[in-house]
């Protein structure tokens, strides 16, 4: 795993190049306003360019009031959203916000995991796919071959979380060793005690996600080695909510999942440590923001979301909630219990998407990661 990126060798040019165009801006709209220039009105669009490096364009609407003040149109129409069921708690909670400012906006979440969004989402039929883990090749190629560009944009960091019952009191800590074991395709393990002999001869019952889910994705690559390689004969959902109930009712139970979901079940599932057992120096960690936000915690890993270029161009409310949703993401992240990227990200990464730049945010994340998903 690599160490933290500099974020000033990331972002200067970015960052000279955005500052030069918006002083352009502001002086170009000021003149115009201030004059009260008949021509100005209607919400015209302004398109000012600026060669410093990199080409950047900012594209400014500006409404003009009879008294020459700028004013705000009100916005409306629908964002259509689907993908990631670990990503879902974090989106459902920008949406309830945002429409709660902008009543004319709807906005509706669907969740039918990560490859399952893609799916859609690369043949133009939603706005947004929430992605547990990076778009794949094959996903982009597709998406390429119908002419859909994306914005990739990390939101949060989810430790991934194993959990048993809570009346399961022989286990705290479970190595990835032990997990490739129990999950791997060919796996003959059936009972608790095949695992480690002084734990109880009882059946084990699986819990994990579906083979749309990103989780299912990030886990078997992670844990298992390969992509999309897992045992079979488990309890496989798309839907966490599903995976939690089943542990929460089962004493003998085991699954994985997002974070969110063991914090919106207080007292009905207990999180194991886990300890990657191929470091020589390796030692338990439980999921917290501290070891999860560091990468400590074996199963830390970024969320997304996933924006269609030509929608964002488009409509202004699925430009104006995206905004809205990073400039307060780490608000949100923090209510539904994941761990939120630095404070220093989420103000960049919304001040360039104001300025039309929207490429190279995954970037800005000052952490590079290993076992980030299949690319």
């Amino acid at each position: 795993m690599s160490g933290p990126r500099n974020l000033k060798s990331r972002i200067g040019m970015a960052l000279n190049a955005l500052a030069v165009a918006m002083l352009v801006v502001g002086l170009l709209v000021g003149l115009a306003v201030g004059f009260g220039v008949g021509g100005m009105g209607g919400g015209e669009r302004q398109v000012v360019t600026v060669e410093q490096r990199q080409v950047v364009t900012v594209e400014r609407t500006v409404t003009v009031a009879p008294g020459g003040g700028a004013t705000t149109a009100r916005l409306s129409g629908k964002i259509v959203i689907d993908g990631s069921s670990t990503v879902y708690p974090l989106t459902e909670a920008a949406a309830e916000e945002f429409m709660k400012l902008h009543p004319g906006v709807t906005i509706t979440v669907g969740i039918s995991g990560t490859g399952g969004g893609f799916k859609r989402f690369v043949v133009g039929e939603t706005d947004i796919n929430d992605a547990s883990r990076p778009i794949l090749k094959s996903e982009d190629e597709t998406a390429a071959k119908n002419g859909i560009e994306w914005i990739e944009i990390p939101v949060a960091i989810d430790g991934l979380v194993v959990v048993v019952n809570p009346q399961n009191d022989w286990v705290d800590c479970i190595t990835i060793s032990e997990l490739r074991e129990i999950w791997k395709p060919d796996s003959t393990i059936t009972k608790w005690s095949q695992i480690r002999p002084e734990w109880p001869d009882e059946p084990i019952k699986l819990y994990g996600a579906g083979p749309d889910s990103g989780t299912f994705d990030y886990f078997t690559e992670r844990v298992v080695g390969k992509a999309k390689a897992s045992r079979t004969d488990y309890v496989a959902s798309e839907d966490d909510n599903v995976l939690a109930a089943g542990v929460a009712a089962e004493k003998y139970a085991l699954g994985y999942f997002g974070y969110a979901y063991y914090f919106e079940n207080p007292g009905r599932l207990k999180v194991l440590k886990v300890k990657d057992d191929a470091r020589p120096d390796a030692e338990c960690v439980e999921p917290t923001d501290e070891t999860v936000s560091s990468f400590v915690y074996p199963l830390a890993r970024p969320i997304f979301i996933y924006v269609n270029k030509k929608y964002w161009n488009e409509k202004p409310e699925l430009r104006e909630f995206v905004i809205f949703y990073v400039e307060n993401g780490a608000k949100f992240a923090r209510k539904v219990g994941y761990t939120p990227l630095p404070e220093d990200y989420y103000k960049l990464a919304a001040t360039l998407l104001r300025a039309g730049l929207l490429d190279g945010l995954y970037g800005l994340t000052t952490v590079t990661l290993k076992n980030a998903g299949p690319h």
